[in-house]
């Protein structure tokens, strides 16, 4: 078979037909007069023209023309274009590409569909139409060439962005990463994409961080943690790592953002007895100005509790504390007292020796109690300052001090000071004596014996027992706590299990053992950061009679209070 026939052949219009059911296209096929020999059925689904336009010997022009009326036609212009053609051009311009030896394109045909259309003019004159509807894969096409089109902002934004960022995916291989990332290992994107943390980090290390995305992912929880990463460079990074899951169940994908605080932050390693702690300390407070949703971890480091029981206890631990600052660095003076005043703390400072004078004058003149007279160590006359002043305790410091480190001091000084027991009265509390003590028991000379080796959780303690009215004493490790038991016989022990030099758990034992043949047993309330069982089995074995978690509260302690204090020992728990 060739393809030059003459016009009168007769086609095989059945084998046609499958052929084209068989290939999903529709046919049309015209003679060298521009007449219809050939058209099949499902020409009808491209184009909804009355069928007898399809039969043969219909002319080419009346088809197209048809075709044109309906409205649904290819090359149909979208319907914001002002581009309109009329009828006779139209026509005319596709009766120009039916006699084109080759012709090939795809074309809108109404609002969403496209096709593609096929024109052939054999040497014989016979021209051959074939339509096949293409819509799925333009659509497909389409939304390729958008993905394309956003991968490409993606890209573009995270390689602008000055921090690093990755994506892994849920077999921990790297999937995307900026040039920022890039520079940490001095590869290329091409060279970290598709490999894992093993292929870029040394094992320990790539096995940290597979730990913390493994966690992301399974749990969905954000991971955050400060990190010291050295560049392939040999520069140091001080870095706040945090990690989200991203993606629908089936497709979790773990995001790390790596926040520089290099120009602010510096690492501290712990030392002394507590040299487990270490981390990120911020620079210079001062920098920061409040804003939305502004956050001081100092204000709000075990304090929370206390503000959202104001009923109770009326002076949050910051806010109840009035600090005079004596320096004549005017530097030092607005960086302190900004700090105190942004952490809650009543502040104000002194310039020089007469100024102190006439504050306390002042102060003593309208009552007003100073907690704390901070000491610059070049403040003018300080020996005298030092030797003379009575209005408070005083916490001497050097002008270079870390305005954290000196809140810190501050709460540590003000928990130690002596705690007076508070004045109540019998309309506010309801209080409860005994009239007879159990013969061979011992009046306790205090309350509380608190064992707790942090000072922010010190002052914290301190203002609750306080605030019900509860003397307590403090000691800031397991040994100390011991001796304290020894020395002050107190009705309740309230124990941190954490602690240097001593835990908890080894000073609950060694009361347990001094209190063997004395026929005496202190309530030991243990105080714990996590309530593992086996913390709590731990707690049970050495004698512990309770547990409280942190952060703790006020309502909590005098529960423990109600619950643990002999009624003869209780004193102002409303």
């Amino acid at each position: 078979m060739n393809d030059v026939a003459s016009g009168g052949a007769d086609i095989n219009r059945v084998i046609l037909e499958s052929n084209c059911d068989a290939l999903g296209l529709a046919l049309l096929v015209c003679g060298r007069d521009d007449t219809i020999l050939f058209a099949s059925p499902s020409m009808l689904q491209f184009f909804p023209v009355p069928a007898r336009l399809l039969a043969p010997g219909t002319r080419l022009r009346d088809f197209l023309g048809a075709v044109y009326d309906t409205g649904v036609r290819p090359g149909t212009l979208p319907e914001n274009s002002r581009r309109r053609t009329n009828r006779e051009d139209w026509i005319a311009e596709h009766m120009a590409l039916h006699w084109r030896e080759r012709y090939e394109n795809v074309e809108r045909a109404g609002r969403t569909r496209w096709v593609s259309l096929r024109k052939r003019r054999l040497s014989s004159g016979i021209g051959i139409l074939s339509v096949t509807d293409v819509s799925e894969q333009k659509k497909r096409d389409e939304q390729v060439q958008t993905d394309l089109e956003r991968v490409e902002l993606t890209e573009e934004i995270l390689d602008a962005q000055p921090n690093p960022i990755c994506v892994k995916d849920r077999n921990l291989n790297y999937i995307a990463v900026n040039k920022a990332f890039c520079t940490i290992h001095d590869l290329t994107q091409e060279t970290v994409l598709g490999r894992s943390a093993w292929d870029l980090v040394d094992a320990e290390l790539a096995e940290r961080f597979e730990q913390s995305d493994r966690l992301v992912l399974e749990t969905g929880k954000p991971y955050s943690e400060a990190e010291h990463i050295v560049r392939a460079d040999g520069s140091d990074l001080w870095v706040v790592t945090r990690k989200y899951r991203i993606g629908m169940p089936g497709r979790h994908f773990v995001v790390t953002c790596m926040n520089d605080v290099t120009d602010i932050a510096a690492w501290y390693h712990g030392t002394g007895e507590n040299k487990g702690g270490s981390g990120l300390q911020i620079l210079d407070y001062s920098i920061f100005t409040p804003a939305q949703n502004f956050y001081d971890p100092f204000r709000a480091l075990n304090v929370q509790q206390l503000v959202e029981a104001g009923s109770m206890i009326e002076t949050l631990p910051a806010r109840g504390l009035r600090v005079l600052l004596a320096t004549g660095d005017r530097s030092v003076e607005e960086r302190l007292v900004a700090r105190l005043r942004g952490s809650g703390l009543d502040a104000c400072a002194v310039r020089n020796i007469d100024e102190l004078e006439t504050f306390a004058s002042a102060a003593e003149r309208f009552g007003v109690k100073l907690d704390i007279l901070v000491l610059d160590g070049a403040f003018s006359e300080f020996a005298r300052v030092l030797a003379g002043w009575h209005a408070s305790p005083v916490l001497k410091i050097s002008g270079d001090i870390d305005a954290g480190h000196l809140l810190a001091e501050i709460f540590r000084a003000c928990a130690e000071r002596p705690q007076a027991r508070a004045s109540l009265s019998q309309a506010d509390w309801e209080i409860s004596f005994e009239s007879d003590v159990a013969p061979g028991t011992h009046a306790p000379d205090i309350e509380v014996l608190v064992a707790e080796d942090n000072q922010i959780n010190q002052f914290v303690f301190a203002q609750i027992l306080e605030g019900l009215g509860v003397s307590h004493r403090i000691a800031a490790n397991g040994r100390e706590a011991v001796e304290l038991w020894h020395e002050l016989q107190p009705a309740l022990v309230l124990m941190d299990v954490s602690m240097p030099v001593m835990n908890g758990f080894d000073a609950a034992a060694a009361i347990r053992d001094a209190e063997k043949g004395t026929g005496r047993r202190t309530p030991i309330i243990a105080v714990t950061a996590q309530a593992l069982d086996i913390d709590l089995r731990q707690c049970e074995a050495v004698g512990m009679d309770d547990h409280i978690m942190k952060p703790v509260s006020p309502d909590m302690i005098e529960a423990i209070l109600r619950k643990y204090m002999p009624t003869g020992n209780m004193r102002a728990v409303g």
